[in-house]
This record gives structure tokens, C-alpha cells and sequence, in this order.
């Protein structure tokens, strides 16, 4: 299967999604599109256990979805497959994964946040401004309240502060902070823990965690 926007491969009970528009990997209509393509591979294939997001460059996991795509022409277009690609992601039965080596942020920062486990570096940096562009973001509204609580919740979402990695550790966000210097080493190790277990297992422990 070939993308242009992301890359995709299949490997040992792991399918990784890379973000391939660097410096930013902004999340456009058409690689939202190639995301979509990739779950659906993903949700027909019964030997993968882990999906792993991951980013090329070393500056940004995703800065948000494209703001050329916001315009008039695009928006509904956009919020379409924006929404689609977390009702798929919710409805796969394998663990998912964000590693974030770099920033994260408005809609790459609620893609992270709704993968079951993020691994990010020292470095990443993690929020959602958009308030500071007169929009709110969708998903972390919803998401964010569960995952760290109404109070601290509120105060990302309507400040639009953006934080350390070690900072979203502390309130949920992130499960494991890992030095920058052979990071994908440490993640892949901490990956490691998660293949070794029963698929089916995993899968039925999964959807019962979700309902």
C-alpha cells in the first residue's frame, strides 16, 4: 500500500502510522485521508497488536491540523475525515501508541492524547492553543476530562498553555518520559511489554478499559 503523506508498514504484530510531512507533519485533508486508509488495513488484519504513531523530524510529533484546510471550501471536508479518523481509532481492537519526539499540538496533540499509551522524549512539548485562535478542539474537550480530570482539563483547554513532557506525565497525559538520546531504543524496549502479551487477551482487556 502506498502513501505519499504518511508511510505505513506492517511488522512482527506492529503496524506504525509515520506522520510524514516534516518539519511540522501538519495533519492536512489528505493525510487525514491516508490515515483512514491505513486503520482500515489495520482493522482487517487480526495478527497486529500494537499500532504505533510515530513522526518524521526531529522538531514536531504534529503541530495540528493544517490551517489551509479551515477555509470555507475545505472545512467540512476536513472536519468530516478529522472525525472519522477517531471513530476508527476507536473501534480497533489493537493497543495504539503515540511516540512524541517534539511538539504536539491542537490536533496532533488530541491524536496523540486519544492512543492508549504516549511515550514522548524530553523534549516534546504538548498542548491545545486553539482558543488563542478563537476555536476549541473537539476531541480534548471530550477526551481531556477523562483522561486527567475536569479541573486540570478546563485550565489547558481555556488557557491554551502549552506544557512539558514531564509536566503532562504528572497529570495523565503521557505515560512515560524517555531521554532524547536513543529515544526510539528506550520506546521500542517499553514497546516490548505490551507484544509479549496474548493478543486476544489484550484485545478483550482493551474494549472492556473502553466501555
Amino acid at each position: 500500500m502506498a502513501f505519499t503523506h504518511i508511510a505505513f508498514e506492517k511488522k512482527n504484530k506492529v503496524a506504525t502510522i509515520t506522520l510524514n510531512e516534516p518539519p511540522s507533519n501538519w495533519l492536512t485533508i489528505l493525510m487525514m485521508r491516508e490515515i483512514v486508509e491505513a486503520f482500515m488495513d489495520v482493522k482487517k488484519d487480526p495478527t497486529i497488536q500494537l499500532l504505533v504513531f510515530d513522526h518524521a523530524g526531529e522538531k514536531a510529533f504534529c503541530d495540528g491540523v493544517d490551517v489551509a484546510d479551515h477555509t470555507a471550501d475545505k472545512v467540512l471536508d476536513m472536519i468530516e475525515v478529522f472525525h472519522r479518523m477517531f471513530r476508527l481509532m476507536e473501534e480497533l481492537d489493537c493497543t495504539t501508541v503515540a511516540l512524541v519526539n517534539g511538539r504536539s499540538l491542537g490536533g496532533g496533540c488530541e491524536l496523540m492524547a486519544f492512543c492508549d499509551i504516549v511515550i514522548a522524549s524530553e523534549k516534546a512539548k504538548i498542548g491545545q492553543p486553539e482558543i488563542n485562535l478563537a476555536v476549541f478542539p473537539p476531541v480534548a474537550a471530550a477526551w481531556f476530562p477523562k483522561i486527567m480530570g475536569l479541573k486540570k482539563a478546563m485550565e489547558l483547554i481555556l488557557t491554551g498553555k502549552i506544557i512539558s513532557a514531564k509536566e503532562a506525565e504528572a497529570i495523565g497525559l503521557v505515560n512515560v518520559v524517555l531521554p532524547v538520546e536513543g529515544f526510539r531504543e528506550a520506546a521500542q524496549k517499553f514497546m516490548a511489554d505490551f507484544t509479549s502479551k496474548s493478543r486476544p487477551v489484550a484485545m478483550w482487556t482493551r474494549r472492556a478499559i473502553m466501555a
